[in-house]
């Protein structure tokens, strides 16, 4: 039976989420929104079928952890350095504000001063799974505009760690006097330098040295799994044994990975279920949110909700400013910190098991988090096309909408003996050539020589991307690749413009290839057949324009031959 709950749970939460998303869409809204009604559909607070809440939660956590490792696996650590500066402070002052404020209006309310804390703590935690969703969806998550929002939520996360430790010891009285504020907080701060220091360890000498073994047995599934269990047990090792928060573990996982060359694979390889799973993330958000709270305590709820979706972002706002950023880097931070999410339920639910806060404050937490939510996404939208945004430069959704190409840049799949050859020619003329390969040790000598070169398969969803196909003047498929027509079509669809050479071993197989959107496809049965036509003929004394002619003449009779 336990079996088939967790079956069903699953089933129905991802049937909910697959209908309600499909319906917000078709209405121009936000998928997020449909997949919090699903959660609000399956839960307990509304009639009909309902789910196992903690299987939801579960599967919620699982795509946490893939979601923020993919995060991790992306992030220059360099760059994630040099916005520490602005993320340390920016969150200690954001947090300070949102938090006294709404501490402010509850006291005004009737509610004590420790409970209207713990509840402006709870609120001033953005959720790192929806920003990360946002961020990419407008291609801000790798710009400026990302590294500071997320770097900014590590820091938030770290001090929600912080208060989920000191909160029991503090309100529980038969422990109050086990351990001083100050050796619990140098307790924490040994822990986390601690996992620092052992991912550290393990990204630079343990997880290469792992990844490249496996990845030498040239098997999609072992890699698959490497990387899977690199996520989910860094994750989770680094709560059972430094006792820091699962997400936090996740990302520096994938800092970890991400500073080896096996990131691009890892990145697009080996994640393919984080999407799914995500999505449970939203409905078991919306399995706790009872409606009735919106008729019970409509002022509470929308205080909260105001606090989070004004005050949160301004202060935000003022604070990245006030730190010497200007109005186009302040103003996205700002409106990606207008939610709360996954932190604010953890720290919501211990200080309701404390008696911190009453049920009326839980339930106006979780109505504002559903809200905030799904308002996120249009008030980013509008802050991001604001003029002072919009037209800066540096905006990277600008340069994504038009790219520009560059004739000369190309793309060659495959170093094997014809793709040698072809590099070989393409660079005498000048081309600026990026090979993609699976092959480690052809990638570390092109690498070596000061060739671009990028370890990954070209079949899985991205790898095309970041060998930079949005830009680049042609694709050249020099191996007789599994599903090529397949990658022609994903290269066609990123890139209209592309001019697309494709190579394939039977001439049965060429008009696929050309059906796919390959403007040149070279047969090898047909190339042979024309060479060894050469030879015969070389004798003839024919003229070279001659020659050609009858050459091509029997390309065109080969492949447009009916019997291919």
């Amino acid at each position: 039976m336990a079996e088939l709950s967790i079956l069903i749970t699953f089933t129905g939460g991802l049937a909910a989420a697959l209908v309600l998303g499909y319906l917000a869409h078709r209405l121009k809204l936000s998928p997020i929104i449909g997949y919090l009604l699903a959660g609000v559909a399956v839960g307990p607070f509304t009639p009909g079928y309902v789910a196992n809440r903690p299987i939801a939660e579960q599967f919620a956590e699982i795509g946490v952890i893939l979601l923020l490792f993919g995060i991790g696996l992306r992030f220059n650590l360099r760059e994630l350095v040099a916005v520490w500066r602005l993320a340390i402070p920016g969150a200690l002052i954001q947090s300070t504000i949102s938090t006294t404020v709404l501490a402010m209006i509850l006291h005004v309310m009737g509610w004590d001063w420790v409970s209207g804390i713990i509840m402006g703590m709870a609120i001033s935690v953005a959720s790192t799974v929806v920003m990360s969703l946002l961020l990419a969806e407008w291609h801000d998550l790798h710009a400026k505009i990302g590294h500071v929002a997320i770097g900014w939520t590590v820091v938030e996360d770290i001090l929600t760690v912080v208060m989920l430790l000191l909160l029991p010891i503090i309100f529980t009285p038969d422990r109050g006097g086990e351990q001083s504020i100050e050796a619990l907080l140098g307790l924490v701060a040994l822990k986390v330098v601690g996992l620092v220091a052992v991912v550290v360890v393990l990204g630079k000498w343990i997880i290469p040295w792992a990844l490249e073994h496996i990845a030498k047995t040239r098997s999609r599934e072992l890699f698959t799994l490497a990387v899977l269990v690199l996520a989910i047990g860094i994750a989770v090792g680094s709560a059972k044994i430094f006792g820091v928060s699962i997400a936090l573990g996740a990302f520096l996982g994938g800092l970890a990975v991400g500073r080896s060359e096996f990131s691009a694979r890892a990145a697009y390889d080996a994640l393919p279920m984080r999407d799914a799973f995500a999505v449970l993330f939203f409905v078991s958000v919306g399995m706790l949110f009872d409606p009735h709270s919106l008729l019970e305590t409509p002022l509470l709820v929308g205080v909260v909700l105001a606090v989070v979706i004004i005050v949160k972002p301004l202060a935000a706002i003022l604070t990245v400013r006030a730190l010497g950023q200007p109005l186009a880097t302040a103003i996205p931070v700002g409106a990606a910190f207008s939610q709360v999410g996954e932190f604010s339920f953890i720290l919501g639910t211990v200080a309701l098991s404390l008696g911190l806060i009453n049920q009326d404050g839980w339930n106006a937490l979780v109505a504002a988090s559903i809200i905030s939510i799904a308002l996120n996404p249009y008030i980013y939208r509008w802050a991001r096309q604001l003029p002072s945004v919009k037209t800066v430069k540096q905006v990277p959704i600008v340069s994504s909408l038009h790219p520009v190409i560059n004739p000369n840049r190309c793309i060659l799949v495959g170093y094997g003996p014809v793709g040698k050859i072809v590099h070989h020619l393409l660079e005498e003329r000048g081309f600026a050539i990026t090979v993609i390969d699976l092959n480690l040790d052809t990638v570390r000598k092109l690498r070596d020589s000061g060739f671009n070169a990028l370890y990954g398969d070209v079949l899985r969803p991205g790898t095309l991307d970041e060998a930079g196909i949005a830009t680049a003047g042609s694709l050249i498929l020099s191996a007789d690749i599994e599903d090529a027509a397949e990658i022609i079509r994903q290269a066609r669809h990123l890139n209209s413009n592309l001019h697309i050479i494709a190579r394939c071993a039977h001439l049965r197989d060429a008009q696929a290839l050309r059906n796919a959107g390959a403007n040149i496809v070279a047969a090898g049965e047909a190339e042979v057949g024309v060479a060894l036509a050469e030879v015969v003929t070389v004798g003839d004394q024919m003229e070279c324009s001659v020659g050609v002619e009858h050459r091509e003449t029997i390309r065109r009779s080969l492949y447009d031959s009916p019997e291919v």
